[in-house]
């Protein structure tokens, strides 16, 4: 389908433009910072005022206003102009605690307000550089880790250093949570007494529900060496060693935010993602309930009403009761929780997404991983006598909240995230980092017609045209030399998965050192015609987790080594044959460095940075412009926005540690401007308990708005 297609489809945006694409203008002319020097008004829902320290005006400091008087805990927070001045609009009735905080101070003392109140605000600034530090985003302490130095690779299990760090980053430990915060920077004395930091290490990688996945991990590390080297990093920071980096106030655009937050499940759960509209259309859903997929943690999927600011939970149901639970895992003894096991899910669900009739798609375990016969070798199927499978992880849970039931798919393929298709008709899934290497998809409008699960499932391996006849035909297995007129099959899973509004392309990445990006096209007959592309990142880019593609066809792929990478397949010279098995675009790929220091042993260009998703925002939801990409910044609690080539940082100063897995847009009234679109998200570590408030943490659902100016109400 063709980019003027996609124009028609989304002709919404015409109303959307005319209100966001007037405010983007003012967002980057010289007015962004308010106009006048008068204090502002507030309004009856507002809160207004200045914060000052003894140094003056305080400007780029957060004004963070919270209540437990409405159902769950409320919070908003906004940015200090030129000034010193702020107003935090549109709050609810309630009493707020209202406090400032900012790099350079520690946090004011909170004082009580209600909407409509004018304050004068107190900064105040950090006595010690350490005091100061406490507020600072994990990449800054994070990026203090030694790394063994390029001379000691290759090692048993890994090859170099970007490698190395791949499994330390993105690749592993830091899709799950940020090291950096105070939990993971600091060892707990509740774990017990050791003789040296590195057996600390040990014990504290046994802790909590995820023992398994931290042995796996350390393991590829190289054990002793890699447990030296983090004892070293808590060793060095509790003997008083600061970051050698400090973070920058929050400047132009990047003050005209307005976060706001929600408190929803349980304390001992984590949101790996939240859905809140439709993809191929924004106002799928407007002012509607937010819906959140917990992973490991539970089988009771958070629903927020941000209207009423209430949560609620539904219980995501199995098709077979004895459906693995993941208590079986081993698990040990958490300096936070204790003995028990705090995780409790059959249905592990990993994401949800929204079609166009508002209901809430999910992969989500429904039955043991021993798939039925029909999927296997000999069965009549035809993708099972193309390529049968004989397990899958997760399958397919539907929540429709008009009916409030849900509708339960069993399938072949494993699922892990998901994407339609612009019509809705096909919902395509990835199997995540291992499974069969096959792209899976359901035919949503086949299945609505006929119920039948079976036949209205396909899925289909990868296959490179290495022959470079321009179609695909036979083909060497993935651990089998080429042949002359024969193609190729890849042993690889996607991890993302998202559909190109271009050309209906199916696009993902693969994780791993250096990883890949995979560009699949079905054909008339897919598991006879489908053909798959292989792209690798060039040095010094690697490691991709998540990724996205915007309305020119080109794909954004957030990479381990601190760059957000950009392929354009319109530059690439070879496309098939031989050659055609990653390597052969570096001219399609640009690199853009991430924010935030690099580490400090690491000479490579790059960052920190452990980016766990792009999503690029197709219709100007944020306001910054169409097909802006939105960068995860895990490590330096914020999100990124690219425009014209350059990194706007927008953080969420409270609880320090934001972990955004994902976002996505939605559009509520685009007659009201800025209010009336938003950014949506969640934090998606899964140890809240290791950010400031410890175990009170619940996860927080965070909606991100960007005003015209840092005073507009």
């Amino acid at each position: 389908m063709k980019k003027q297609a996609f124009a028609a489809r989304s002709s919404l945006a015409a109303l959307i433009l005319s209100v966001s694409l007037a405010q983007a203008v003012t967002l980057t002319g010289a007015c962004a910072q308010g106009a006048g020097a008068d204090a502002a008004t507030p309004g009856s829902g507002d809160l207004a005022g200045t914060v000052k320290s003894a140094k003056g005006a305080e400007a780029g400091v957060w004004v963070i206003a919270e209540t437990t008087d409405t159902p769950t805990r409320y919070t908003k927070i906004v940015v200090t102009d030129d000034s010193g001045r702020f107003l935090i609009p549109d709050l609810p009735k309630a009493n707020y605690q209202v406090w400032v905080r900012g790099y350079g101070l520690i946090d004011s003392a909170k004082v009580q307000a209600n909407p409509g109140a004018t304050l004068d605000l107190t900064a105040v600034p950090a006595p010690t550089p350490a005091a100061a530090a406490q507020v600072y985003p994990p990449i800054y302490w994070f990026s203090l880790l030694h790394l063994p130095p390029k001379s000691a690779f290759p090692m048993e299990q890994i090859k170099s250093q970007g490698e190395w760090l791949n499994v330390i980053k993105s690749g592993a430990c830091q899709s799950c949570h940020a090291l950096g915060t105070p939990g993971t920077r600091t060892i707990s004395k509740r774990l017990g007494t050791f003789k040296n930091s590195a057996d600390a290490w040990t014990v504290r990688l046994e802790a909590g529900s995820a023992q398994a996945f931290m042995a796996r991990d350390i393991t590829r590390l190289g054990t002793e060496e890699a447990l030296k080297l983090f004892g070293q990093w808590t060793d060095g920071i509790a003997a008083g060693e600061l970051p050698f980096a400090t973070p920058e106030r929050p400047s132009g655009i990047s003050r005209n935010i307005v976060v706001t937050e929600w408190e929803w499940s349980d304390t001992t759960a984590y949101l790996h993602d939240e859905i809140s509209t439709d993809r191929w259309d924004p106002s799928v859903n407007a002012k509607g309930k937010l819906y959140g997929s917990a992973e490991d943690s539970t089988d009771y999927m958070p629903i927020l009403d941000p209207s009423t600011h209430t949560d609620s939970e539904v219980k995501i149901p199995v098709r077979d009761p004895n459906t693995p639970n993941v208590t079986a895992r081993p698990h040990g003894f958490s300096p936070s929780w204790g003995p028990n096991a705090i995780w409790n899910s059959q249905t592990i669900t990993h994401n949800p997404m929204m079609d166009e009739k508002g209901r809430v798609w999910m992969t989500s375990q429904i039955r043991a991983p021993e798939n039925p016969d029909w999927c296997k070798a000999g069965s009549a199927h035809p993708s099972a006598k193309a390529f049968p499978i004989k397990q899958s992880n997760r399958n397919i849970a539907m929540y429709d909240p008009a009916s409030e039931k849900f509708t339960l798919l069993s399938t072949c393929f494993p699922t892990h995230h998901l994407a339609f298709s612009r019509d809705h008709a096909q919902l395509f899934f990835s199997a995540g980092v291992v499974g069969p290497a096959v792209l899976g998809w359901l035919d949503v409008k086949k299945f609505e017609a006929t119920h039948d699960e079976v036949q209205s499932q396909r899925w289909t391996p990868f296959v490179v045209d290495t022959s470079g006849d321009g179609k695909r035909g036979d083909y060497v297995e993935p651990n089998e030399a080429l042949q002359p007129g024969k193609d190729k099959r890849l042993a690889v899973n996607e991890y993302a998965v998202a559909v190109s509004p271009v050309d209906g392309s199916v696009w993902g990445t693969v994780i791993g050192y250096p990883g890949s990006i995979v560009r699949t096209v079905l054909g008339a007959n897919p598991e006879e015609t489908a053909l798959s592309e292989i792209y690798e990142p060039p040095l010094p880019g690697y490691g991709p987790r998540g990724g996205d593609i915007d309305a020119e066809g080109v794909y954004w792929v957030a990479l381990a080594s601190g760059h957000v990478g950009s392929f354009d397949r319109r530059k690439c010279k070879v496309l098939n044959g031989p050659t055609a098995l990653g390597k052969h675009c570096p001219e399609g790929w640009t690199l853009y460095q991430l924010p935030g220091p690099q580490m400090r042993d690491v000479q490579d260009g790059g960052s920190a940075e452990a980016s766990y998703y792009v999503w690029v925002d197709w219709f100007n939801t944020f306001g910054l412009g169409k097909n802006v990409p939105i960068v995860m910044g895990n490590l330096n609690s914020s999100i990124f926005a690219i425009v014209d080539g350059k990194f706007v940082n927008f953080t969420v100063p409270y609880p320090m540690g934001f972990f955004p897995k994902n976002v996505d847009g939605r559009v509520d009234d685009p007659a009201t401007g800025w209010k009336g679109t938003a950014l949506w998200s969640t934090y998606g570590t899964r140890a809240m308990f290791h950010l400031e408030g410890g175990t009170a943490n619940r996860p927080r659902a965070v909606k991100l708005q960007l005003r015209p100016d840092p005073l507009a109400h």
